[in-house]
């Protein structure tokens, strides 16, 4: 066990920065996830001195060490600029092997001594650079510690290689349904068996509710778009309002009406519900739903399924009218665009089949979040057993 100021020495290279010359600064992450350049900025918009930084250096957040702010300082940003907030330190290169520091700090045992070493008022909480250099790590031979690091990028490699796996698992596990819809509408309108049809044939588009005769202080669902979830296509938690709160103002709609977000990003994130279980039967909401109530022709699933369709969404986000960041899906599109529409018996089929293949998408999802799980777990328990020398 050796003291980190054994090992660590303060590097104070400080400059005043020029105000016509552009430098980067860096930050720290948080829980070992790395140091990165946090911005680019003229000499102009800094006042004081700051401190340069070297690759191999080790770095560390005054103010978030004791959250797993501390790294290595990357080839990639040599030159750039810190505070005095991030002391930087040389590593004697002779005791401690840059990539073993590397790997340790990001150590449950390691950001536990950045904790000890931390002190002051809550939110004035701050590492003293003092004590910390007082505390030990455990420090095997340079040959040892190579071993270790070896061993350790080898595992780390495969968790990586395992979780890449299961990422493109899972994007091909969400593509499913939309393959299965595709394939539908690409044969149905080869074989012209079903008709497509403009929506505001078949179904109400913005349609004016009846007024129903609800005292001020009823309650009614209220539909906030964060409520809707554009993983599952439901609404999740709806808030209970008094009618008084949201009579007017708000997207008004109905039991069994589909409710369509038309703005951007969350139209194309695939945000829409069927309205169900709302209280007194109507609900309120954002001003950024559009509202489709299904005729008699269409069922409300066989809409949701359309809409929540990637070439649906697609084509929507064609159509978008207004600016940047402010795009919205008008009005004008969800009457004329027109949908494949088969005979009720139909739909209710093919909704049964889409519904069937969610459901094992979203089983194949539930074991993947266990996994993702056990697979973030896996380097920290890697780590843990290579500083207590069982790797």
């Amino acid at each position: 066990m050796v003291r980190l100021g054994e090992v660590l020495q303060r590097a104070e290279e400080a400059i005043m920065p020029q105000p016509d010359t552009e430098y980067r600064e860096i930050t720290v992450r948080l829980w070992g996830k790395g140091v990165i350049e946090r911005g680019r900025i003229t000499g102009a918009s800094l006042t004081g001195r700051r401190f340069v930084a070297h690759a191999g250096q080790f770095i560390v957040s005054r103010i978030d060490a004791r959250n797993g702010a501390t790294g290595i300082v990357p080839s990639s940003l040599e030159g750039a600029l810190v505070t005095n907030d991030f002391p930087l330190f040389s590593i004697n290169k002779e005791r401690l092997d840059i990539a073993f520091l590397g790997w340790i700090c990001r150590t449950a045992t390691f950001v536990e001594l950045c904790q000890r070493a931390s002190e002051g008022t809550t939110n004035r909480i701050r590492l003293k650079e003092g004590r910390f250099l007082t505390l030990k790590i455990p420090l095997p031979p340079l040959a040892e510690q190579r071993r270790l690091v070896a061993r350790i990028e080898a595992l780390a490699a495969q968790v990586e290689e395992a979780k890449s796996l299961r990422r493109k698992s899972g994007e091909h596990a969400s593509a499913l349904s939309h393959s299965f819809l595709s394939k539908l509408l690409r044969n149905e309108e080869k074989l012209a068996r079903w008709s497509f049809r403009p929506l505001a044939e078949i179904a109400g588009i913005n349609p004016r509710c009846k007024k129903k005769l609800l005292e001020d202080n009823c309650n009614v669902s209220f539909v906030p778009m964060r409520t809707v979830s554009d993983e599952t296509g439901e609404i999740i938690l709806p808030e209970k309002r008094s009618y008084s709160e949201v009579k007017s103002g708000y997207t008004r709609f109905e039991d069994g009406d589909v409710i369509f977000a038309r703005i951007t990003p969350c139209m194309q994130n695939g945000k829409s519900a069927i309205a169900k279980g709302l209280i007194n039967g109507i609900g309120f909401g954002s001003t950024e739903f559009h509202v489709v109530r299904p005729g008699p022709k269409v069922e409300a699933k066989w809409l949701h399924h359309i809409f929540r369709h990637c070439e649906f969404l697609k084509d929507a986000a064609a159509h978008f009218t207004g600016t940047a960041g402010q795009q919205r899906v008008p009005v004008s599109y969800m009457r004329n665009k027109t949908i494949l529409v088969p005979p009720l018996s139909d739909q209710r089929r093919i909704v049964a089949e889409l519904d069937t293949l969610q459901a094992e998408v979203d089983r194949l999802k539930a074991f993947q979040a266990e996994t993702a799980v056990e697979l973030d777990a896996l380097l920290p328990a890697i780590l843990d057993r290579a500083f207590k020398g069982e790797l």
